[in-house]
């Protein structure tokens, strides 16, 4: 394929060119083609647009000598980023721009995670990296060198560049008036969407330093008051007060959807501890995840703030820089200590920075635990549990009131538990499947709640404790479950979004009756709802949240971002995802779990929901430093 450029061949420095473009397009198109499921000519053309600018300033800033290894090398990292996008959106639904793949060195904390996502198609991206090493070695080994051309080549490769910025500026330009970040992905190309996610970060920015977060909080305010969530504001607020003075536990539970809640295999009740809990406490069965690019630390983050990520940069690595009102700061005026609790080393996904930020008095993080094994994380939910539950007695022990905050890794993707936890009875058919491992690994999830309720009793602390326990993220990958399949093996019906994204709330207040909410919630609901509950008014203490308090909501809605494009939103009757903007999108029913054909009345929703999302991140971005 690289030939020897001799006094007979002086065209071999531009084939070289040609010969990289080619295989640069045909790898980039594959990528489209997995990514959108298809090839529009339009998008093409972006695509060759942007690949005339990569590959022409390869060529005009590479020396004529060395261009074979130059090529090469330019070749092998291009086909990395390629395969990274690739699997970062088999795995979160999105397209990873710059800053996400600035995160790349979180990748070996979820190392088993990852290599589950892999295909084995993936790796064609390097099959002619590996195949041009061959023929280059060969050819050097003979003595013959790959050189270019001098003369015109260099020029014309100057105007095919200039050629491809015009083109790339025109398809920008174009993105504009699209909200969509996976639709402006599509039409533009994942090389002009980074230019294209740039300048509205550095757009968002200027913004953000001129701004003013007094102002920006009353319109937050204003904003919100125009949404109709309560029928009566004016009307007391019920369950106020209800847990106040009471230890508080939250435990985030690692990809724990909601389907397994009451649900039977066999007749075994994958989760009889928490449907003990859901059934003495508030189960909120239509409650959704909010994350972004963060994942999990994104979950603790909004869990903590009642603030809407913003889906440019996991928010721990972002904004762990900010004083950022939080639940443990709102506890901690009342007298109680916080702290934070994860098998971990704090560093991962920059939690080091995150649980300062949040104010945190404590965190135990990997050096707390015995290491036995569980997975690639390390320790068990048992031992995290056993850690746990020896320091709030501590506390307890002093007259301290706590907030304990719990985060879980037992049921991590790819689901793979020790033999000797696999205590959920087998299913054949399920056997090798990944529904079938994950099943396991939320039956001892639950498993180990039961063992952490115990230990609250026997330390004397259950009968004081207010138990919060959520999900964090869905855990069931769609390119590997289908729908249909799912129905027919557990009898339930499942949405690839609307069921994906539903995970469970469950809130247990020492002394009270169960009561099922039925209105939707999200993750930024947990604070506000919490507050109400331990007598904290908000209002009062002039903090600002997204999230609202579900036991005094009437309609709720919920913006979703990054695993859905911006616009996106739950309200209590449907899930609505945006195209390039309201006209073109989709919505299907919470109820039926069906399309909906005519959303029209839905567009103030969808207004409403860009305009939150914004404020929220001017919000987020004017908080000062800490």
């Amino acid at each position: 394929m690289l030939k020897s450029v001799g006094a007979g061949s002086r065209s071999q420095g531009r084939n070289l060119f040609y010969y990289l473009f080619v295989l640069m397009l045909a790898k980039l198109e594959w990528m489209r083609y997995n990514l959108f499921g298809g090839l529009e000519p339009l998008a093409v053309v972006a695509d060759f647009a942007s690949l005339l600018v990569l590959a022409g300033l390869l060529e005009l800033l590479t020396p004529r000598r060395g261009k074979g290894p130059a090529y090469w090398g330019f070749n092998l990292v291009y086909s990395l980023v390629l395969f990274a996008i690739t699997l970062y959106f088999s795995h979160f639904g999105s397209v990873a721009t710059y800053t996400a793949l600035g995160n790349l060195n979180q990748v070996y904390g979820i190392r088993e995670s990852v290599d589950a996502t892999i295909q084995p198609m993936d790796y064609i991206y390097f099959a002619d990296v590996i195949l041009i090493a061959v023929i280059w070695m060969l050819r050097r080994t003979r003595g013959r060198k790959i050189e270019g051309r001098k003369g015109l080549w260099k020029p014309a490769a100057a105007l095919l560049t200039v050629a491809g910025l015009a083109g790339s500026f025109w398809f920008i330009r174009d993105a504009e008036a699209t909200q969509s970040e996976l639709a402006q992905a599509e039409s533009v190309g994942v090389f002009n969407y980074q230019v294209v996610s740039a300048i509205k970060i550095r757009e968002e920015n200027k913004e953000i330093a001129s701004g003013d977060i007094g102002k920006t909080i009353q319109e937050i305010e204003e904003l919100q008051a125009s949404y109709p969530y309560r029928k009566d504001e004016s009307a007391p607020l019920q369950e106020f007060g209800a847990a106040k003075g009471t230890n508080l536990v939250i435990i985030q539970m690692e990809a724990f959807q909601n389907f397994p809640i009451h649900l039977k295999l066999q007749g075994q009740e994958l989760t009889p501890n928490l449907n003990k809990l859901a059934n003495e406490g508030y189960y909120f069965p239509h409650f959704f995840q909010q994350i972004g690019q963060g994942n999990t630390s994104d979950a603790e983050f909004m869990t903590n703030t009642s603030i809407y990520p913003t889906g440019t940069i996991a928010m721990s690595t972002g904004y762990g820089n900010r004083k950022l009102p939080s639940l443990p700061r709102l506890l901690q005026g009342e007298g109680y200590e916080a702290n934070t609790f994860h098998i971990n080393n704090v560093g991962f996904w920059d939690r080091n920075k995150l649980y300062p930020a949040l104010n945190f008095d404590k965190y135990y993080d990997k050096p707390f635990y015995n290491n036995d094994h569980f997975n690639s994380f390390g320790a068990s939910d048992e031992e995290l549990y056993r850690v746990a539950a020896g320091k709030m007695a501590e506390l307890s022990g002093k007259g301290k009131p706590f907030y304990a905050h719990l985060i879980t890794t037992s049921s991590h993707f790819p689901f793979q538990i020790p033999k000797d936890k696999q205590t959920l009875i087998e299913d054949e058919s399920l056997a090798g499947s990944q529904l079938g491992d994950y099943l396991q690994a939320i039956h001892y999830t639950d498993d180990a709640v039961g063992m952490l309720v115990d230990r609250l009793k026997a330390e004397g602390l259950w009968e004081n404790t207010t138990l919060v326990i959520y999900g964090d993220h869905f855990g069931l990958q769609p390119q590997s479950n289908d729908p249909a399949f799912i129905q027919q093996e557990l009898g339930i019906p499942y949405h690839n979004q609307i069921s994906r994204f539903n995970i469970p709330l469950i809130i247990r207040v020492p002394g009270q009756q169960g009561k099922v909410v039925e209105g939707i919630g999200g993750q930024l609901d947990i604070l506000p709802t919490v507050a109400n509950l331990m007598g904290i008014s908000l209002k009062k203490e002039g903090f600002t949240a997204f999230g609202r308090d579900l036991l005094n909501t009437d309609r709720n809605i919920l913006g979703e971002r990054y695993y859905l494009p911006s616009g996106s939103f739950i309200n209590e009757e449907i899930l609505f995802v945006p195209g390039k903007g309201f006209e073109d999108g989709k919505a299907v029913s919470l109820k039926t779990l069906q399309p909906v054909a005519d959303f029209s009345k839905y567009r103030s929703d969808y207004d409403y929901t860009i305009k939150l999302l914004g404020l929220s991140d001017a919000y987020v971005k004017l908080l000062p430093k800490r």
